[in-house]
Formats: C-alpha cells, structure tokens, sequence
C-alpha cells in the first residue's frame, strides 16, 4: 500500500475527515460561483476573514469544552459582554481602548468560571446551567449598556479590517495566534488529559487525573478565545450593542458538529475551523449563487429569507451527514481495536 493511500485511509478514520470534505466541497463551489480571480482577491478575503471572525473564534471556543464533556451555549451573548463592558470601560473611564478590552477579557473569564462551577463543581447539567446564563449575562449586559451606543476610535478599527503587504487580512492573525496556542497546548500534559476527563471522567480520575482541574483549564481556554471573538466583534461592528451575538452559540454549537466534534473526547481544534469555514463559506455561496441567477435571468428577485432558507436546508443536510458519518468512524475504530486486541491475545497464546 503506498503511502498516500495509507495517511488517506487514516485521514478518513479522524473526526475532522467530514468537516474537511464539506469545507472542500463548498469552498470549491464558491470558487466556482463567484470566479476564481474574484474570490481569491485581497479585498474579499479580508472580507472574509473580517466579517466572519467572531464565529470563527466563537466555534473554536467551543471545542475545548466539547472536547472535555460539557458545552455552554450562553458563548454567543457572552461575546456581547466583552462588547459592553470594553466600550463603557474606554467611553465612561476615560481610558484607553486597550484597557477596556482588557476587562472585557476578564468579563469572559468570570462568566466561563461561573458556567464551570455551576456544571462541574454543583452538577448541574451544561445544556440547563449555560441556557439559564443566557438571561443572566443578557440582564447584565442591559444593565451595564441600557442602549446600543458608544464608538470605537477609528484607527482600531481601520487596523482591524486592514491587509498586512497588502495580501494578508489583519484578522486572519487572531485566527493564527489561537491555532498556535492551541497546538502548544495539546504538547502538554493538559492535551493529553482534556481527552481522557472527556472520553471518561471516571477512568481518568482513576487514573490520577483531576476532570474538574481539567474541565476548569479548558473553561478557562474558551474564556480567553470568547474574549477574543468579542473584541472581534467589537471593532467589526464599531460600537456597543447589549443584545448582539446571542445566536453565535448555537451556531457554534452547530460548527462544531459539522466539523466532527463529539460530546466528549472525539473530535480536535481542526474540527472547529472546518465547522465554521463550512458555514461561513456556505452562506457566502448561497448570496453569491442568487446574485448570479439575478445578473442571468431577467427580472429574477429573491429576497434574505429565500437565501437564509436555502443556507440553512444545506446546513441541516451536512448536520445529518456529520451524525451518520461519526457513528461510522467510531464503529470502524472499535472494530480496528477489537481486532488489534485479539491478535495480541493469539500472539501471547
């Protein structure tokens, strides 16, 4: 067997196989859609790239804690509480914006502490404990900014949706920094230990490993990356809005299933990109597809709704394929450690 059919037959046995072939797909398609030259254009990557961070990031903030057995939805109105509190930091203090931010970092952190206690320390279930959190970080982020206001100066933001030679979208180097850490992070001993507290919180322990320290150390991972994706948000959108971002969390959610993320200890930080590049890049296809029906066929109109529709079947869709497709791989890995420990036991006999 030659080599590229041996790392293709193993590719396809890892959870982010999927997630990699629908990204494929509908990247090439949009390639296709709009042109080559079009899409592979500085101006429209730093589009999107820019446009699309904060659930790019959102998504990746996820996977640590899929990957250690819990979640937590309430991720998307968090990026609104970073949003508030480092506007009305930099607006009401008089401080710079850096400083604003800064707190709105902390913010995150407090919330994803808060979401780790109310899950792994008093054992409520994460799906009930991160939904009820939805309206308490609501309450406090109305609280603190009563009314979308407030302006982010114009040289943060102009840097944010800038191009590096020219070629390189500013953004795209958050992305980077994260996928760096990350790599750094899974060479330690936590990478080993998220996977075996998320595969089986009882045998880890058995085995000497925390799941609590654990489930805290990926908690606070996902505080650091929310706080990221709302800093994000906030030089994309300019200003402070209490209410935005609430739907990024099932979104998120949603990336990471796609992508090949399970509940507990299957899945990796490349599932989370694929995810998100998957529903990122769908949605651009689906606009870019109706505008080119627009420009070939006379009089033809459609309005957002026929787009989010067309968007959300294919999504559903690629859902479904993703859930089919795990069980597959997760039955083809047992069978392959069932025969590995048999022909072990014949070998001893």
């Amino acid at each position: 067997m030659s080599n590229a059919k041996r790392l293709f037959l193993h590719f396809r046995r890892t959870p982010a196989f999927v997630g990699f072939t629908l990204f494929v797909f509908v990247l090439v398609l949009n390639i296709v859609v709009q042109g080559p030259t079009h899409f592979f254009s500085s101006r429209s990557l730093n589009t999107l790239f820019s446009k699309n961070m904060p659930l790019l990031l959102t998504t990746m903030a996820m996977a640590p804690l899929l990957i250690s057995g819990t979640l937590d939805i309430s991720i998307g109105i968090q990026l609104a509480l970073v949003n508030v509190v480092s506007i009305m930091v930099f607006q009401e203090w008089g401080v710079s914006l850096y400083v604003g931010f800064s707190m709105g970092m902390l913010a995150s952190l407090a919330v994803s502490a808060l979401c780790w206690a109310l899950v792994s320390v008093v054992r409520l279930p994460s799906m009930l404990a991160s939904f009820a959190l939805i309206y308490v970080v609501r309450g406090v982020n109305v609280l603190i900014m009563n009314k979308p206001q407030g302006k982010v100066p114009e040289a943060y933001y102009k840097t944010y949706d800038s191009l590096i030679g020219g070629v390189i979208p500013f953004s795209a180097l958050i992305l980077l920094f994260v996928l760096l850490i990350w790599l750094y992070l899974m060479r330690t001993k936590f990478g080993r230990n998220i996977y075996a507290v998320g595969g089986s919180p009882r045998n880890a322990f058995a085995a000497g490993i925390n799941p609590v320290w654990v489930q805290f150390q990926a908690s606070m991972i996902k505080g650091v990356i929310t706080g990221l994706a709302g800093i994000s948000l906030t030089l994309m959108t300019a200003s402070g809005n209490p209410l935005q971002g609430e739907a990024y969390g099932l979104r998120a959610l949603s990336a990471c299933i796609i992508g090949g993320l399970g509940f507990g200890g299957w899945g990796s930080m490349a599932c989370a990109v694929f995810g998100a590049g998957f529903l990122v890049t769908i949605q651009n296809t689906v606009y870019y597809f109706f505008n080119l029906l627009y420009r070939i066929i006379p009089g033809f109109t459609v309005t957002s709704y026929w787009q989010n529709l067309v968007s959300d079947i294919i999504i559903f869709f690629g859902l479904l394929m993703t859930i089919v497709t795990a069980k597959e791989q997760r039955e083809a890995l047992r069978q392959g450690f069932v025969k590995q420990f048999k022909g072990g036991e014949s070998a001893t006999q």
